[in-house]
């Protein structure tokens, strides 16, 4: 199965990777605060298996995981404001939006800035 992702194009993959993190992220969290019972263990359960599809598609591309973790990080920032404004209904302040800036700059600048190797 592994082999056959490593056909999807990286970007894809990191796409995917980051909806299913955030999501199960957002899908734990709505287990823990605002549900009980059954309920509260059916969330968790999704959640742990959103998680693990994070990390098995994250972790199928076939990188350098040290170079494409910058590109992640920052599609994760913007997913994340994505789905905390879609699920919870909170809208990032200036200071998270100047701090995604940044966010994003600093993975760009780890993802695609290329250096002489000695």
């Amino acid at each position: 199965m592994f082999n056959a992702l490593q056909n999807i194009p990286v970007p894809f993959l990191l796409l995917l990777a980051t909806v299913l993190e955030v999501g199960g992220d957002a899908t734990v969290r709505l287990a823990i605060y605002q549900h009980v019972g059954l309920t509260r263990i059916a969330l968790l359960l999704g959640g742990a298996a959103l998680l693990l599809g994070y990390g098995s598609f994250l972790n199928s591309a076939p990188v350098d995981f040290g170079r494409i973790v910058g590109l992640y990080v920052a599609m994760l920032f913007i997913v994340w404001q994505i789905i905390n404004w879609l699920v919870f209904k909170t809208i990032p302040g200036l200071p998270v939006l100047l701090g995604g800036v940044l966010v994003i700059a600093g993975g760009l600048v780890i993802t695609f800035w290329h250096t002489a190797e000695a």
